[in-house]
């Protein structure tokens, strides 16, 4: 049985057990399906079987049992049923244990027919149709086009970029975008700060630098390349547009390139310019007037966010009437959904923690369901070196960009650090340690997981591998087995962090997998005198490089051959 029918059958069966114990017990029918409705967990603790449910745990309290006892009635029901279903070759026992989890133990027949699978399926192995085309838009990054990405920026690139692979591995339609802030006041800063470097080139520094001005080092390069462009031309004007176009143009492809040399593509670079003056803004607020939720008071426009949770009305048009941020955001999620998406991923730095709300109340006010926005706010990486933090701060010109991380310890190391720790966890990583070729180095220890197969499988090319020549039976050793429970559990794994929107969930699990790999490398020979149990042990050694493969694509880390 492939492993979605043996999931969906198994759910089948614990949800008529557990509503056969309702009866029962007495319990109404209708309290049942919020009851017992239950995803299969995958234990934490190999001891704790290959699969779990804590069915009981739910629906103990309606139904008045202890949730030990409960557990124990579903199981004995489920093992009656299981008998006489196709289960009964898949699973070898159920178990139950406290505080009431039900335990599912599979077959080691089952658990050979994983590679089966896998050689079958390469590549695609764990890819679903979960979502079955739902049409999904991850916007990310967009980060203000006032300097260089800076590391914070870099984690928000790494996750929406794997969170996206992932999101598409189970079946979404998805475009990655990138909303670009090209017009407001601080662009307006940006072109002074630019202006104000450019005439220092000239001796001319009477006027000062503004004192809101970004005083990063690449506001003087973009001043000497303009200067280089135009010579004095622009010594008198006192419009800052000039300034202001040529910095939004050199910064964003500093960006794009940056972007591109760490692996993250958009299909969408969205101009906030660009909505503004489509009119957009207008009929979006309009939108909202009619339906009852714009007001006027003290010459401003506000927005009755409070009607949905947030803690105070918020204002879209100041008395002067410039648009605060808020209206063209609003705009701009109006937009996405008459797009035809039906899922949007925002992913924002903790600075934007309190536009939540607000943003929230917008999409129940334009009339779409609050469920379809997740929101996600990563926090800030701090790097060091040596034990020792490095400071920084866009404005004052004291950060380290994406590009210095990149350039010191690599692509693939700086993506792996990026993602692992859950977006809520602060992070730090040591650009010296993570440099270091040892197993106490996740990404090398995984990377050299793969390398190494390509070797062995380079040694034993001689030895057939095919899918139909290999006798899976003979895999029987506890570290054979336990990598094709670990291989098995894949899909459940991928499925998990697009649930969760958590890419770390896959990097943990990759750690667990090389972790298993090289444990089973080093008690046993791949290739020896025993011509059926090495065919078998190569196709083994295979999967866990396509597994391997597939799970540090999703997260954008390339694959060696050779280290």
């Amino acid at each position: 049985m492939h492993y979605v029918e043996i999931e969906n059958s198994i759910i089948s069966i614990l949800e008529r057990s557990a509503l056969g114990v309702y009866a029962d017990l007495g319990i109404p029918d209708s309290a049942a399906p919020a009851s017992i409705r239950s995803e299969l967990e995958i234990p934490k603790e190999k001891a704790h079987g290959d699969l779990a449910s804590n069915i009981a745990m739910k629906a103990s309290k309606k139904a008045g049992k202890d949730p030990l006892d409960l557990a124990n009635l579903i199981k004995e029901r489920m093992e009656r049923v299981l008998a006489s279903s196709e289960l009964k070759d898949e699973i070898a026992k159920l178990e139950v244990r406290p505080p009431g989890f039900i335990n599912f133990f599979l077959t080691k027949s089952h658990l050979h027919k994983t590679l089966l699978q896998i050689k079958r399926e390469k590549e695609n192995y764990g890819r679903s149709a979960v979502c079955r085309g739902l049409k999904v838009q991850v916007e990310f990054v967009s980060a203000n086009p006032t300097g260089p990405l800076t590391i914070a920026h870099a984690r928000q690139a790494a996750v929406g970029d794997a969170l996206a692979n992932i999101m598409e591995f189970v079946g979404c339609a998805v475009v990655r975008e990138y909303y670009v802030n090209d017009e407001g006041t601080q662009m307006d800063i940006l072109g002074n700060s630019i202006r104000a470097r450019y005439l220092e080139l000239f001796g001319m520094i009477s006027e000062g630098f503004p004192e809101d001005g970004y005083k990063g080092a690449y506001v003087k390069e973009i001043a000497k390349a303009f200067k280089d462009k135009s010579a004095r031309r622009y010594v008198e004007a006192k419009d800052v547009k000039p300034f202001r176009e040529f910095g939004l143009n050199r910064i964003m492809d500093g960006i794009k390139k940056d972007l591109k040399d760490f692996g993250v593509k958009f299909d969408v670079w969205y101009s906030q310019k660009a909505l503004a003056r489509s009119g957009k803004v207008e009929k979006t607020i309009n939108l909202l007037k009619s339906k009852g939720y714009i007001y006027e008071k003290d010459g401003a426009v506000w927005f009755r966010s409070t009607d949905f949770g947030d803690d105070k009305d918020r204002v879209v048009f100041k008395s002067d009437g410039a648009a605060t941020y808020l209206a063209p955001d609003i705009a701009y999620h109006l937009d996405k959904y008459r797009r035809g998406f039906r899922r949007i991923i925002d992913i924002w730095g903790p600075d934007h923690h309190g536009y939540v709300p607000r943003m929230k109340a917008a999409v129940r006010a334009l009339g779409y369901q609050e469920e379809s926005l997740s929101v996600l706010i990563v926090q800030l990486a701090t790097l060091t070196r040596g034990g020792k933090a490095l400071s920084m701060s866009t404005r004052a010109g004291e950060f380290i960009t994406l590009r210095e991380v990149m350039d010191e310890v690599g692509k693939d190391v700086s993506r792996f650090c990026f993602l692992m720790r859950r977006l809520s966890s602060h992070l730090d990583f040591d650009l010296d340690a993570v440099k270091i070729e040892s197993q106490e180095n996740p990404v090398y220890y995984i990377q050299y997981a793969h390398a190494r197969i390509w070797s062995i499988l380079s040694y034993g090319k001689k030895v057939p591998a095919s899918l139909a020549n290999f006798d899976s039976g003979l895999l029987e050793k506890e570290e054979e087995l336990e990598l094709l429970r670990i291989m098995r559990r894949f899909p459940f794994v991928v499925n998990l962090s697009a649930r969760s929107l958590e890419p770390c969930v896959i990097l943990q699990y990759l750690q667990e997998l090389a972790a298993s790999f090289h444990s089973f490398y080093t008690k046993h020979r791949v290739v020896s005198e025993d011509i059926n149990l090495t065919r078998a042990r190569l196709v083994l050694v295979d999967c866990v490089r396509i597994v391997l493969g597939s799970a540090l694509n999703l997260l954008g880390v390339s694959l060696p051959k050779k280290m």
